[in-house]
């Protein structure tokens, strides 16, 4: 990758010392930044700002960069874990307020949570006889032993105030609108 200066910047790496910038000025040394260039996403800095300070436990003005998927979540974001450990993976170890906000204005921004429509065609792959209906166990097991795994506590937290028949099942599309907030 080019700079505007026509000066090579490493690839593969997400956060460089600061430092090491052809832009960089003496009040700028050891701090980290994100190699892209951003946009702005819908969540306004105040509440970015605020948002961050509430997971700023020590006071320091930095959070663990193991917390980046909470906070960013917290803000309405929905990063895979994959993306959250790729970014923490190329991350300092604490990362400041400027540095956290670079992550989420980044270009590509995260992928939506998806429409009502994209869970209910989801689900409806396990649905073999075109009901309407998944287990409750069978929901368990998806959740826990798929893709991004869950932990049972977390499911059961996801499945609190969701209605299950008599029977052991769950209406699907009552179910993602409740996910969705819908």
């Amino acid at each position: 990758m080019k700079t505007a200066q026509n000066e090579s910047v490493p690839c593969g790496k997400m956060f460089v010392k600061i430092s090491s910038s052809p832009c960089a000025g003496k009040s700028d040394a050891g701090r980290y930044t994100h190699i892209l260039t951003h946009t702005r996403t819908n969540t306004p800095p105040a509440e970015a700002k605020e948002a961050f300070a509430l997971f700023d436990k020590r006071g320091t003005g930095k959070i663990p960069s193991g917390q980046l998927g909470d906070l960013l979540r917290a803000l309405g974001q929905n990063p895979t874990q994959a993306e959250v450990d790729s970014l923490r993976s190329s991350a300092p170890s604490e990362l400041d307020y400027k540095t956290f906000l670079s992550i989420l204005q980044r270009p590509d921004g995260f992928k939506p949570a998806g429409e009502l429509d994209d869970f209910v065609r989801g689900f409806q792959v396990f649905d073999k006889d075109g009901s309407g209906v998944i287990g409750a166990g069978e929901l368990r097991y998806v959740l826990t032993q798929l893709g991004e795994k869950m932990s049972d506590a977390e499911v059961d937290e996801l499945l609190k105030g969701v209605p299950i028949s008599s029977d052991g099942n769950i209406n699907y599309r009552d179910f993602a609108a409740h996910i969705l907030g819908a």
